[in-house]
């Protein structure tokens, strides 16, 4: 920037007037041709003219140099609205400005300007919340929040709105991924093999939990944590059911090996909420299991991370963001990627 400003005054100004802009024109982004707008900047042509020629917002102005770090994303918004509201939310701080102007970058390129305006805001509110690594998710959920005709957005219990403080919106989203994890490790068909039979025992019904749908209704009913068993159903590490009795919810049963004991074991039968249920119930759920037998049962786990996730849950969920981002980023590829789930 120092050396740009020795060609000429009028360069030199911007240094007071437009950091953003004399940042720009130094160190133009890939395809950016700063001559034209330093020839306007020279001929004395408006800062908006020359802003327009660089493709810098106006509202950038506003920033200290020190926010400039990289160069300058053409996909920023800068339309009135959003010039009008993010001009709220500027930085007081020099120091922190990079991280502001980065995380709204971001999210103003993987989700819409709303978030973008949001996360300025909380930025500002609760910066030590705002985690760089977690803004992908953030934005992925809050576009598809406001996107009703898509799979996505049915996965979604809790959507993304502007009076969100990032802790809720963090907690909502973390939620999201879950349910987006179950469905993509499962994938529509029911699970083929349940180890065991459905039966009514003691005076109690053990009902198969073979799909992400039975698995969603029953951790919500139960206010239990089954959809995180995506994965684990997948490799075959445990199989879920719920007992009843005359047609109510009573516990949550998963059945898998316990140590080194090859056969079936209860492993875990906790009533709503996981509080523990009674000797009765637990005597029900042993005669149930004793029905079988055992020795015939393949519970062999297979290796972790073998499993592929289903490919057709995995376009169909990520297929409506592609197409309006008119691309397909690295981070969020067309061939279906745990590692790239894990680190949203």
């Amino acid at each position: 920037m120092r050396a740009l400003a020795m060609c000429h005054p009028r360069i030199a100004d911007l240094g007071a007037s437009f950091p953003a802009l004399l940042f720009a024109l130094a160190v133009p982004r890939a395809g950016l041709d700063p001559a034209q707008a330093l020839a306007r900047v020279i001929d004395g042509a408006a800062l908006t003219d020359v802003a327009a020629a660089a493709g810098v917002p106006m509202w950038l102005r506003k920033l200290p140099p020190e926010a400039f770090v990289r160069p300058i994303v053409r996909l920023l918004p800068d339309g009135e609205l959003f010039r009008r509201q993010i001009a709220n939310h500027i930085p007081r701080s020099p120091r922190f400005a990079p991280t502001w102007l980065q995380a709204v970058t971001d999210v103003a390129e993987c989700a819409h300007e709303a978030a973008a305006v949001w996360i300025a805001r909380e930025c500002i509110r609760e910066p030590r919340r705002i985690k760089p690594a977690r803004l992908r998710l953030i934005s992925l959920w809050s576009w598809f929040s406001v996107q009703p005709a898509t799979f996505g957005h049915e996965l979604i219990d809790r959507p993304w709105t502007p009076n969100m403080h990032i802790g809720s919106a963090l907690a909502a989203a973390d939620e999201w991924r879950t349910k987006i994890a179950l469905h993509a490790s499962l994938g529509p068909q029911p699970i083929s093999d349940m180890w065991l039979e459905a039966s009514h025992v003691a005076g109690y019904d053990f009902v198969p939990l073979n799909s992400t749908a039975s698995i969603t209704e029953e951790a919500v009913a139960m206010k239990n944590c089954l959809r995180t068993y995506g994965y684990n159903l997948a490799h075959n590490g445990s199989r879920l059911w719920s007992v009843r009795r005359n047609g109510e919810r009573v516990a949550t049963l998963r059945v898998a090996c316990r140590y080194r004991d090859p056969l079936p074991n209860i492993v875990e039968l906790k009533g709503a909420g996981n509080r523990d249920v009674s000797r009765d119930l637990w005597w029900a759920a042993r005669q149930w299991l004793h029905t079988h037998d055992l020795s015939k049962i393949d519970m062999a786990r297979r290796k972790w991370g073998t499993v592929p996730l289903d490919r057709d849950t995995w376009l169909s969920l990520w297929r409506p963001y592609w197409l309006a981002k008119r691309r397909i980023p690295e981070w969020l590829p067309v061939a279906p990627s745990r590692s790239a789930l894990e680190a949203l």
